[in-house]
């Protein structure tokens, strides 16, 4: 057990698993000799050699399509994209093809590759390399969408990951990446990918979050427990599938729902979570959801990045109003 950062675990996760399963080849821009643009990848060029750890040309498509051809024919890629936002030219591979090909195949070929983008923003960047588009992925049947929020999580996570026959897009807040440390045990630990973490307990207010947000939720949820207000924090992980056992357990206490997400509000994640529990247990709930939110515009540069982005306080306010009873 060792304490590092989120990046650092990922780092650890991938090279365990390229030890553990000679399958696994990763590829992307920089990822060999600069150790990938976060340093995510550093050392692995070292350790297993050009031929699984491959720098591609500045070509989004390549990749896609590379690490599909790759996955059908046996072997584990894991594509890195620099940022979240350079993936739409690689669209067409991963929504035509990744998603598809077991169905498409009838279950003859299947698809088992990871799709690493760091995205979010926070770090003073231009929108590219800003983006918290999560959404649009759970909206694409066939895939699995990962976001960790911790070190130990965005090892046993990625380890899942790599494992699953299933294309995963596993997307790392990296806003977080160096801020939150904690202890990793470097035990080859899958955890499930389908299941939400409870990190605080609570009776007044269920606050359902995720990535780089849940940093906020929990220093939000420590500031209302000091007013009298004890909300259970959960950490989503898992946006596709979506585990709503857990949250519907945890308002069966609260009674109240609050979606704290990063990205924009329309259609948002947010938006399918408020949808089944309207659908699925609008009698447990006390007040109407809430949500707190990204605005729907374009993440502005970093001079007015503060205004997009989530404040402690907004989630303060939002659930008190929760609680109290006011707009």
């Amino acid at each position: 057990m060792a304490e590092m950062t989120l990046v650092e675990a990922v780092n650890l996760a991938l090279h365990y698993e390229m030890a553990h399963d000679p399958n696994v080849i990763v590829l992307g821009e920089d990822v060999g000799d600069n150790g990938g643009v976060f340093r995510a990848t550093v050392g692995l060029k070292d350790q297993f050699g050009f031929k699984r750890v491959i720098d591609t040309p500045l070509a989004e498509a390549l990749i896609g399509g590379v690490a599909v051809g790759m996955a059908t024919q046996g072997l584990r890629p894991v594509a890195e994209f620099q940022f979240q936002g350079f993936v739409f030219p690689a669209m067409e591979h991963l929504m035509c093809h990744a998603a598809r090909i077991r169905n498409r195949t009838r279950g003859r070929l299947t698809c088992p590759a990871v799709f690493r983008a760091p995205f979010g923003g926070g770090i003073h960047a231009p929108e590219h390399h800003s983006e918290s588009v999560e959404a649009l992925f759970a909206h694409v049947p066939g895939f699995k969408v990962v976001v960790p929020s911790s070190p130990q999580r965005a090892y046993g996570l990625l380890l899942a990951a790599i494992r699953s026959n299933d294309p995963v897009m596993f997307f790392e807040p990296k806003r977080i990446y160096r801020t939150v440390k904690s202890d990793v045990t470097n035990n080859g630990e899958a955890l499930p990918l389908d299941t939400c973490f409870t990190l605080r307990k609570g009776r007044d207010v269920t606050l359902v979050t995720w990535g780089a947000c849940v940093v906020e939720s929990l220093q939000a949820a420590k500031t209302l427990s000091a007013q009298g207000i004890e909300v259970e924090v959960i950490d989503l992980a898992s946006i596709k599938p979506v585990d709503m056992n857990t949250i519907l357990r945890s308002l069966e206490k609260t009674g109240r729902l609050l979606v704290v997400h990063e990205a924009s509000k329309t259609c948002g994640v947010g938006s399918e979570i408020l949808a089944r529990v309207a659908e699925q247990a609008m009698c447990l709930l006390k007040a109407p959801p809430k949500r707190v939110t990204g605005m729907d515009t374009i993440m502005p540069y970093y001079k007015n990045e503060a205004y997009f982005m989530i404040q402690e306080q907004d989630i303060v306010l939002a659930a008190r109003a929760l609680v109290e009873g006011w707009k």
